[in-house]
């Protein structure tokens, strides 16, 4: 095998960890020696042991004089485990290849010094454009001290998600739902405003064949009126947090939470989506998959607060001036005034097509 394909194979098994690793990066790791693969290893949750640890036991005495691939900069600095870069050095590993450096504030380049400065001959950039998109949501939370948000939207072809009426059960198929179950999966969080829960009452769980994580459930609730038999309250499926505005007495505070139920208060009366984020990056918060209604989209989409889109729209037009749309609010006023979206892929899951979009660049 070439150099290209061990670090191929090392960003495989790193991808197989979406979900469980925030909010440290997915990581992967190969070690070969004299053209055998020794050891094999990817980092599968936060506190335990990094991809290097895992590739350095399976290659046991056979790490010494040998070759790894990783996918990213190994760490130099102690934190919940060991630096993995004196551990490499201790083992007595040759030659490394670094997919690309850690945006992480921490490392940034102190590990391959570190390795260098200890006489190991380091590569780096060996595949850097796919080891960098396997890691989003960290990269964008180490540059920006802000959590990765993707705004997904189910809608018939004219935009609408509901009727006239409310009714929208169910408008996308089931292959399109069991899709976003896999953005749960992956993402820390998932949040919606207080009046999809007065009206839907949804679990907001992840539920796919084969298991997966719940995200933390969070909800926009300025003047605390969440229903008490709501789901996301009673059902202790996932942690719920609330974000109110800055009226809601402590009395009412004190009288909702519980051990799983928290309630976020802002400084501000009026909930603003930069204060939200700033205030989930501090909870360590890496992601947020928004799934509100228009009025919550409008808000993100305001703000330019949001990283990706994600939307599903089913052949089917529901019509009425009165019917929900996927964005709500006052809109704008000048089509050059519109937020520009560059579209990343398009795909048909089941009956309905999948768009997933990022912001353009305004030149």
């Amino acid at each position: 095998m070439e150099h290209a394909s061990y670090m191929n194979l090392a960003i495989d098994m790193a991808k197989k960890t979406a979900g469980q690793t925030a909010p440290n990066p997915k990581v992967g790791a190969v070690v070969v020696n004299n053209g055998e693969m020794v050891g094999l290893g990817a980092h599968l949750k936060a506190g335990e042991g990094h991809a290097e640890v895992h590739a350095l036991q399976m290659a046991g005495d056979k790490a010494k004089g040998a070759i790894m691939y990783v996918t990213l900069e190994p760490c130099s600095h102690h934190g919940k485990t060991p630096p993995c870069a004196d551990l490499l050095i201790e083992r007595g590993i040759k030659t490394i290849y670094v997919a690309t450096t850690d945006p992480n504030p921490l490392v940034a380049g102190r590990g391959i010094q570190r390795l260098r400065d200890a006489g190991l001959e380091v590569h780096v950039g060996l595949n850097e454009q796919r080891a960098i998109e396997l890691n989003p949501f960290f990269n964008h939370y180490m540059t920006t001290n802000l959590p990765f948000v993707t705004l997904k939207s189910a809608s018939s072809i004219d935009g609408k998600i509901a009727t006239k009426t409310g009714h929208s059960k169910w408008i996308t198929g089931a292959e399109a739902r069991l899709d976003v179950h896999r953005y749960r999966h992956e993402h820390d969080a998932i949040l919606v405003g207080v009046n999809t829960i007065i009206k839907d009452d949804p679990s907001l769980t992840t539920r796919l064949p084969s298991g997966g994580k719940n995200p933390i459930r969070i909800i926009l609730d300025t003047h605390l009126r969440i229903p008490a038999q709501s789901k996301v309250l009673n059902d202790w499926e996932a942690p719920t947090w609330i974000v109110t505005g800055g009226q809601v007495s402590e009395t009412e505070i004190q009288s909702m939470q519980t051990d799983n139920i928290r309630i976020l208060k802002m400084n501000e009366e009026k909930i603003t989506i930069q204060a939200v984020l700033e205030r989930l990056a501090e909870e360590k918060i890496t992601s947020l998959f928004v799934e509100g209604g228009g009025t919550v989209h409008a808000s993100f989409i305001k703000e330019k607060a949001f990283q990706k889109v994600v939307t599903y729209l089913a052949p089917m037009l529901i019509g009425g001036s009165s019917s929900p749309s996927i964005i709500g609010g006052e809109g704008i006023e000048r089509i050059s005034d519109a937020m520009e979206l560059e579209m990343v892929s398009y795909e048909k899951i089941g009956k309905d097509l999948k768009i997933v979009s990022i912001p353009k660049e305004r030149s």
